[in-house]
């Protein structure tokens, strides 16, 4: 099966976590385009959908779904999304899609969360994969230098030689060369330094469940 294959098949599978007659959270990026697109199919089952991105709401309200203001949100039952990697035990790595702060915003609404990926991104350890920060413009630089002091490389995120804007106006720094050993650890400490909106690891909330795309069909792990 190809990837995209792959993708498909988790994201049709995670359509028996969506809850009739309610709000379901959508993420950002290729499997959560898939999952649009499987959404679609039960539109009318649902009252709408809170989207992750600019990008996601407009696929969303290309298939005639509602999108709703997360404000006008208490509470919903489930957020589907991908991941970048994810271990045994639910922690991930996101934002390659450069919508980690929005992702985890929506997501802490939710209760549940549904990890959907191939399964290319289960791993032993996070970090192989680039781990995304989002910061305010003006601090990227300073922030860049803390990064590297954890034993990091990060790199301003470019779109057209230019610094990539997110949907909240900011930068994205990919920091390379992370071996990360307690990711709920890391997550707090670059979350305190000034200038991070957030940081692309889902540890102290991460994944309820995991829907991984296998040759075999789709694996499903769950988490405490």
């Amino acid at each position: 099966m190809t990837q995209d294959e792959l993708k498909q098949a988790v994201a049709r599978a995670a359509i028996e976590y969506v809850v009739a007659g309610e709000i379901v959270g959508v993420g950002t990026g290729s499997t959560a385009n898939f999952f649009i697109d499987e959404l679609a199919k039960i539109k009318d089952r649902i009252i709408g959908a809170v989207a992750s991105s600019d990008a996601s709401a407009a696929r969303l309200r290309g298939h005639g779904i509602a999108v709703l203001d997360l404000n006008q949100v208490e509470s919903m039952p489930v957020y589907i999304d991908g991941a970048d990697e994810i271990t045994a035990q639910g922690a991930m790595i996101k934002g390659g899609g450069a919508a980690l702060t929005r992702e985890k915003i929506v997501a802490s609404v939710a209760r549940k969360f549904i990890c959907i990926a191939d399964g290319s991104k289960l791993v032993e350890r996070l970090g192989q994969f680039p781990l995304p920060v989002e910061v305010i413009p003006m601090a990227h630089a300073s922030v860049s230098r803390k990064l590297a002091a954890l034993g990091g490389e990060p790199r301003l995120r470019l779109k057209d030689g230019q610094p990539l804007l997110t949907d909240n106006g900011c930068c994205i720094l990919d920091v390379f060369g992370l071996q990360i050993e307690d990711p709920q650890a890391l997550e707090r400490e670059i979350n305190q330094i000034a200038g991070v909106v957030t940081v692309g690891l889902f540890a102290q909330q991460g994944a309820t469940v995991c829907l991984l795309g296998t040759a075999e069909g789709v694996r499903r792990l769950e988490f405490a």
